[in-house]
């Protein structure tokens, strides 16, 4: 009966990625000869050729180029298993691993870090980034405890919850309103006929305020689209107009812009997610407190449940 062991998966990966039975055995940490008596065996196995060679090089068999997707779908899943077993090794470690969008780890992170390690002066911290939709994969397999994020993430696995709330505010290019100014609220109605850069988030909040200024007369002018506040706040530091952003963006260190918050009110929530399997230790509550407490000093946010109370 034909079988597939996990070795002659990992040959098979291994003469894929290197072309050739002498790279795979280095890959793979064997000698030559082994790699070849492997192959041999896994083909014996299986019944039928693996590979055949052209221009001295291995090259994929019909019948291999059909369970190449699948052995590729299981290589993944047995790194994700080999780097959960090797993270779940390191849980019962006083470590706090985090991982946050890079504007906030921009903005916000390293402030919270600090205010942490005043209390905590020997905490070992790990801080990463990375875009929203990556994080998920990252908290599931316990590369990190805690996601820092500004959109709500959803799997059964994670608990994901608003920890705090800011405002949507409009950052105009340095020297467009005077001090006075920048001290009021202005209104989204400006917008109505102004210079604008676009950004494009495929989320709830997203569509909302895309809806609000389709309905301004006449809209806004757009000519330039951007995936992020970021590069968004880039582009209005080198003239090119005006844009809505979240208030971490618009006080970050790079690029100096003017800033007003917007009205009416566009709550913009900073989530923290984290596995369900367990509760946050004293480092980690610890921790988000001092989120809370940057956010508020900087941005003037609000505690999530202070503004679930308000509403």
């Amino acid at each position: 009966m034909a079988t597939m062991q996990l070795r002659y998966i990992e040959m098979f990966q291994a003469i894929v990625q290197a072309g050739t039975l002498t790279g795979a055995a280095t890959l793979l940490n064997i000698s030559q000869p082994a790699a070849t008596k492997l192959l041999q065996q896994a083909e014996r196995r299986l019944g039928f050729p693996l590979f055949v060679r052209a221009k001295g090089r291995l090259q994929l068999t019909p019948e291999s180029v059909l369970l190449k997707e699948k052995i590729e779908r299981i290589s993944d899943e047995l790194r994700d298993l080999q780097r959960l077993a090797a993270n779940l090794a390191r849980s019962d470690q006083q470590l706090l691993r985090v991982v946050s969008t890079p504007t906030l780890a921009n903005a916000i992170v390293p402030r919270a870090i600090t205010c942490l390690r005043k209390r905590f002066s020997n905490a070992a911290v790990e801080l990463s980034t990375q875009h929203s939709n990556e994080m998920i994969r990252s908290i599931v397999l316990r590369e990190t405890d805690i996601g820092l994020t500004l959109q709500e993430l959803n799997h059964p696995d994670v608990r994901c919850r608003p920890l705090c709330t800011g405002a949507l505010v409009l950052i105009a290019p340095a020297g467009t309103w005077t001090a006075q100014e920048r001290k009021q609220p202005i209104s989204i109605d400006c917008l109505a006929d102004s210079p604008l850069v676009g950004i494009a988030m495929m989320d709830n909040f997203g569509r909302q305020l895309q809806t609000y200024l389709e309905r301004l007369t006449p809209p806004p002018r757009i000519s330039i689209w951007v995936q992020t506040y970021q590069i968004a706040k880039e582009l209005v530091s080198a003239g090119e107009g005006m844009a809505l952003v979240d208030p971490f963006t618009a006080v970050a260190g790079g690029h100096e812009v003017d800033i007003r918050v917007v009205e009416p009110h566009f709550p913009l929530r900073l989530y923290v997610a984290h596995r369900v399997d367990g509760p946050l230790n004293v480092v980690q509550q610890t921790f988000l407190k001092c989120v809370q407490s940057e956010a508020e000093e900087l941005i003037g946010a609000r505690p999530a449940e202070e503004t679930a109370r308000a509403a």
